[in-house]
């Protein structure tokens, strides 16, 4: 049964806390070299914030050579993520000022749960979270809200005590379809105008603005 009073925060992990479109981009780029259809660096962002099979469907990768793809992009992610990843300023001490205030955190990604946990685990986060959604955990991915109420479930939290930050329009869409509120993160490679249409309830400049805005929130 939800908590009465919790507050909830719930962050994306690609683009939002971690640091890691160039990575994600040049993975795309080695695993669609020599294809006689490709996305540009622009396209495949759109796509970020959806499972990777997904996005290679969309790109006319057939069934039959989807793991030859896929895998190219893995051997790459392999070998360049942790030259290639980082977090964003502020997601350290805003996580900080979670636990203390004692809100629960928790992440909802359309990554895979080993990349996940190699990139927590890099980025020295591998503990910092009370739940971790990935993309192997759920049946329907983001922008479906599913990823989201399952993450609020594990939390015991119902969706009007919580806040899901995210870079991306269907991390806005998803959110919103869940009953959250939704922080639309601008440091992230989505630009404000094409955020826009998702109509977030919150604009974010910085990981620092979260703290105020979930305490607005929560009161």
């Amino acid at each position: 049964m939800p908590h009465a009073r919790r507050f909830a925060l719930l962050f994306d992990l690609d683009g939002t806390l971690l640091d890691s479109i160039d990575l994600l981009l040049d993975c795309m780029q080695y695993a669609f070299a020599g294809r006689h259809i490709a996305p540009t660096r622009a396209q495949w962002t759109e796509g970020i914030g959806t499972p990777l099979r997904q996005q290679m469907r969309e790109w006319h990768v057939a069934e039959h050579e989807l793991e030859l793809v896929v895998g190219r992009y893995r051997a790459h992610q392999d070998m360049h993520l942790e030259r290639m990843t980082s977090l964003f300023p502020g997601a350290v001490e805003v996580l900080q000022w979670a636990r203390t205030q004692h809100v629960p955190v928790g992440v909802v990604t359309s990554k895979g749960r080993g990349m996940t946990s190699r990139s927590l685990r890099h980025v020295g986060l591998a503990d910092a979270f009370d739940v971790v959604i990935t993309a192997d955990d759920t049946a329907r991915h983001k922008p479906d809200p599913l990823p989201v109420q399952h993450a609020l479930q594990e939390l015991g939290v119902s969706p009007d005590r919580a806040l899901f930050v995210g870079d991306s329009t269907h991390d806005m869409h998803a959110g919103r379809r869940a009953g959250t509120f939704t922080g639309a993160a601008l440091w992230g490679p989505f630009s404000r105008a094409s955020l826009e249409p998702t109509s977030p309830t919150h604009w974010l400049d910085a990981l620092h603005d979260i703290p105020s805005v979930v305490e607005t929130l929560s009161a």
